[in-house]
């Protein structure tokens, strides 16, 4: 079992096909064990080896708010989401999942924290790097 960080390949197909709408779409953050098995072949949220619910932290994760719609540089498009958290939870995460949930909770993306990540009765945060066209948590680039 690993988290293995990456696009969800579904997605991308999801994308050409016109199904992902960062303007209108919900999407969401869930979080998972290090038994957890994550990768770009991951098609959709489920709750196998999510972290248990405990303070703030629920079933299915939070609600992401996206904080620059897509947009480009160049020739890279992305798009990034505001930081979350979840405050007054003991979590121990290995990994994410960002997730459409206004298509069938549809796999966005995987992220490897690198290893646990523990938050004991206080806040855990995900913080996405800068967003632009070098840092963004989802990008597209022609190379």
């Amino acid at each position: 079992m690993a988290i293995t960080q990456g696009m969800a390949t579904s997605f991308k197909v999801q994308l050409l096909n016109g199904q992902q709408n960062f303007s209108a779409n919900t999407f969401k953050l869930a979080l998972y064990t290090s038994s957890a098995t994550l990768n770009e072949n991951t098609t959709a949220y489920t709750t196998s080896n999510e972290v248990p619910s405990t303070g703030n932290y629920s079933a299915g994760g939070n609600t992401l708010t996206v904080s620059v719609t897509p947009t480009n540089s160049g020739n890279v498009a992305y798009v990034s989401f505001a930081n979350t958290s979840w405050a007054n939870s003991t979590i121990t995460a290995a990994g994410a999942l960002i997730y459409n949930n206004s298509q069938s909770n549809a796999a966005v993306c995987v992220l490897n924290f690198g290893g646990d990540k523990t938050s004991t009765n206080g806040t855990f945060a995900i913080n996405f790097p800068t967003a632009d066209a070098s840092n963004a948590i989802i990008r597209l680039t022609a190379s």
